[in-house]
């Protein structure tokens, strides 16, 4: 690994391949094929837009662990990892988007090398980087193997995030602190939708102080109007008119470790509907944040949100937060834990949460978010950014 691109002392990349095998031994697996890019920086640092084909490392019960890929990214492999040259394997790359020759019959031939053949595999079957052509390809070359369902083994082991995992966090929050800023400072009726987008992809990735901004999991999300009650729409070029609401929901990250956090703008004098719920979710989010500490289960604290939200005449049907911190596109979660009454996943002291408390609804909607680091004095804001309707 290049120095300029060590992100973690060697001792917590040992730590963080403790806890996957401790977390293979309890499911009885004997090799362990990780897919998901995010698990892969996580457990050897491996980062490279490389996630569009296939790819993955793979961890033994042994703890020999290796990488495989596009031959053209071994170079990413060699620069951003302490793997050795030896356990770096490469596809042909008549493999890559091939009809006739899949990259996991040359997986499964090293498999074989390794003397697994017969192993029992976990693969991560609910994940966005492993195909239904993947495992078949896998199960067809590797007959006598065992497959189990790992999905979201590794996942789990990082969602309680070490002090420089936090740190990498808080930066983060100190740029999405930043880009709001210059939103207000630049933003102004008539101004085309896709120019603030790109005011907010300049500040977000200058970074500052020598911390550098790294590119998001998620494009930044903006509805303006009766736009804004399409959860997930992006920009066009259309104008943002006087006389409007329009939520943002942007993230800054930093070593790809993400702080998202959302609000609500306005540009003129807000109609009164905007005021009414730009109480309640503030308020929601003061009753809320002292829940998110060790011992409270994600349901409970969902619970109390959904509890208030209903006190005061309003009810929302979807999450309200989940799991967040290392991530690449499309998502910026973690794919483990939601904030949602029936989830029973007890709130450990630095996990990190995205705190949603978002209403949509049929011809607008509001935004207003927080990332939560959980403390046990309660949850801890990872940015500053004044929890208002902010308004120009």
């Amino acid at each position: 690994m290049k120095d300029s691109r060590r992100r973690f002392p060697v001792e917590e990349y040992a730590e963080r391949k403790r806890k996957v095998l401790a977390a293979m031994a309890q499911q009885q697996l004997d090799l362990l094929v990780i897919t998901d890019p995010s698990s892969m920086c996580w457990l050897t640092g491996y980062d490279a837009w490389s996630f569009y084909v296939h790819q993955c490392v793979v961890l033994s019960s042994h703890g020999d662990l290796l990488w495989f890929g596009r031959g053209m990214d071994v170079a990413g492999a060699q620069i951003t990892t302490d793997l050795p040259a030896g356990a770096m394997f490469v596809y042909p790359d008549e493999c890559v988007q091939s009809v006739d020759a899949h990259p996991m019959q040359y997986l499964a031939e090293i498999v074989k090398e390794k003397s697994f053949a017969s192993a029992c595999i976990g693969v991560e079957m609910e994940n966005y980087y492993f195909t239904a052509r993947a495992y078949e390809s896998l199960k067809q070359h590797l007959p006598d193997a065992r497959f189990a369902d790992a999905t979201g083994l590794v996942n789990w082991q990082r969602a309680v995030k070490s002090p420089l995992e936090i740190e990498y966090m808080m930066i983060a929050g100190d740029l999405i602190e930043k880009v709001y800023a210059h939103v207000m400072d630049v933003v102004e009726p008539g101004m085309p939708k896709n120019h603030l987008v790109a005011e907010v992809l300049w500040v977000s990735t200058r970074g500052s102080e020598g911390a550098f901004g790294d590119y998001t999991s998620i494009a930044p999300l903006i509805g303006a109007g009766d736009e804004a009650a399409a959860s997930h729409i992006t920009w066009d070029g259309g104008p943002l008119e006087r006389g409007t609401g329009i939520f943002l929901e942007l993230a800054a990250a930093h070593k790809r470790y993400h702080c998202p956090c959302s609000r609500t703008l306005y540009l003129g004098e807000p109609e009164q509907k905007y005021r009414d719920i730009e109480r309640i979710i503030a308020d929601s989010i003061e009753q809320t944040l002292p829940l998110f500490k060790p011992g409270v289960t994600c349901g409970e604290v969902a619970g109390a949100f959904f509890d208030f939200l209903e006190r005061h005449g309003h009810e929302k049907h979807h999450r309200c937060g989940y799991s967040i911190g290392l991530s690449y596109p499309p998502d910026w979660g973690e794919r483990t834990m939601s904030l949602r009454r029936s989830d029973r996943t007890v709130l450990q002291e630095n996990m990190t949460l995205h705190f949603m408390p978002a209403m949509w609804f049929d011809d607008w909607g509001f935004e207003m978010t927080e990332s939560v680091r959980v403390t046990p004095e309660g949850g801890v804001c990872l940015a500053n950014v004044p929890r208002q309707l902010l308004v120009k």
